[in-house]
């Protein structure tokens, strides 16, 4: 399975994996394709900018450590993936979260996310609870 995580997720991966609840155990297996979005490398990076993320080392350290440590596999904002968002009705107004929304439709991926709003776009989502 294909599963692109978050920007919660992936954090929640590397310093509280237990949040992941039943999905830690899908991440943790070795044919479970880890993916690691440009969308979220960009909202930690902002978020950690504005002080609102506080992170144990600066991220141009921290997110590509972490990317290496989980087997993850980057994947760039394409194009199309940002022409995607264009076609998604307005159910979420987050544009990080609507970039990845339309990356996963794109690239066949499941969104692993806590976000109950995704639920409502034609796209797989594994749903922390």
């Amino acid at each position: 399975m294909r599963v692109l995580l978050d920007t919660n997720a992936f954090i929640w991966m590397h310093s509280d994996p237990d949040r992941l609840g039943v999905h830690r155990e899908l991440l943790e297996r070795r044919d479970t394709v880890r993916l690691a979005s440009a969308v979220v490398v960009w909202e930690i990076v902002i978020k950690h900018g504005l002080g609102r993320l506080d992170l144990p080392a600066p991220p141009a350290k921290w997110i590509p450590d972490k990317v290496a440590a989980g087997a993850m596999t980057p994947v760039a904002i394409e194009l199309s993936h940002s022409l995607g968002v264009a076609a998604l009705p307005l159910h979420h107004r987050d544009p990080f979260d609507r970039l990845l929304i339309s990356q996963a439709r794109a690239i066949g991926a499941h969104l692993l996310t806590a976000d109950t709003a995704v639920s409502a776009y034609d796209v797989p989502v594994l749903l922390i609870e």
